[in-house]
């Protein structure tokens, strides 16, 4: 886990215990296991409005144009990850002119009318059944980023405090996209230990990139943060100007290497993945972005790590 929230990452493992075996747990994991406790009536209701009216709002596709539907999702409750599922958005959806076709979901939600969706797998899934029926998925894009803890074989980790609980596993993610028939794809992942998702997503046709490798954590997850590591320098600082994906990927990569080395951390050894296939379509996409830079928003994640 990621050294700067251990006690976090101490609690969001403890329901892992409750499975008899670390080879139930893995199985879990491939299926997508999810689970909601002590929720209200009215938090239920409150969840599944919100999701549809999101839904509802997703534009449909235009013919003869490259479209990119960005889907935003934070996994775990604490605070980090909220806000950076919120500026995200604001930055994807920019770049590649979405902003009718972007969807935010967050694990805490209330049943607050201004809160986003509920960020859990269950959620995932319907909204991923639901905009690939509004893409043309032999010509759209689907740009997906995911910020939550992670697990070296378990995955991404949805946790809403007490109350919700569930795991993605790399197996998991790839039987979603794959059968909702997601070719052509941006595959962003802010995770320790992202990287095991790499071997069984990376393709001709994908970019994948990853906060980590399989082996090793990232940094930035404070639940006080505003930004992960990979998200400040990935979106926060490389993707909100106008540059391709593999230099805006060179440059995230290389902030992160020079903050962990202030740091005195191990390198987290982000993962960059850009299928040969990818040109066809990501050349388009590119050619819509603004050309104007946005400011950075928050606070960098390199000096919270020194408070």
């Amino acid at each position: 886990m990621r050294k700067t929230s251990v006690i976090s990452a101490a609690s969001m493992l403890l329901f892992l215990a409750t499975a008899s075996s670390a080879q139930v747990n893995e199985s879990m994991a491939i299926n997508g296991w999810s689970m909601e406790q002590n929720r209200t009536p009215a938090w239920h209701l409150a969840q599944h409005e919100k999701l549809t009216t999101a839904l509802a709002k997703i534009a449909p596709q235009r013919k003869g144009v490259v479209d990119a539907y960005v889907v935003v999702i934070g996994l775990d409750s604490d605070p980090v990850f909220k806000k950076e599922t919120a500026e995200v958005l604001n930055v994807l959806q920019r770049r590649f002119g979405a902003t009718t076709r972007s969807l935010r979901l967050a694990a805490g939600s209330s049943i607050e009318a201004g809160d986003a969706p509920q960020g859990s797998p269950s959620n995932l899934a319907i909204a991923l059944a639901s905009i690939a029926k509004k893409m043309d998925l032999k010509e759209d894009v689907l740009v997906f980023y995911s910020t939550s803890h992670g697990d070296k074989k378990l995955g991404l980790v949805y946790r809403d405090g007490e109350n919700g609980f569930g795991m993605i596993a790399p197996k998991r993610l790839k039987s979603l996209l794959d059968e909702l028939d997601f070719k052509r794809r941006i595959l962003l992942l802010s995770a320790c230990y992202s990287g095991v998702f790499v071997p069984e997503l990376a393709d001709d046709h994908s970019v994948i990139v990853t906060a980590a490798s399989s082996s090793r954590p990232s940094f930035g997850c404070t639940p006080g943060n505003d930004w992960t590591f990979f998200g400040d320098a990935l979106v926060n600082n490389a993707m909100r100007k106008s540059q391709p994906m593999a230099k805006a990927t060179d440059e995230a990569t290389g902030l992160i290497s020079i903050w962990e080395s202030k740091l005195g951390l191990q390198a987290s050894n982000p993962q960059v993945s850009i299928g040969e296939d990818t040109a066809k379509w990501l050349t388009a996409l590119e050619a819509q972005m603004p050309t104007t830079e946005t400011a950075k928003v928050g606070r960098p994640a390199i000096e919270t790590s020194f408070d």
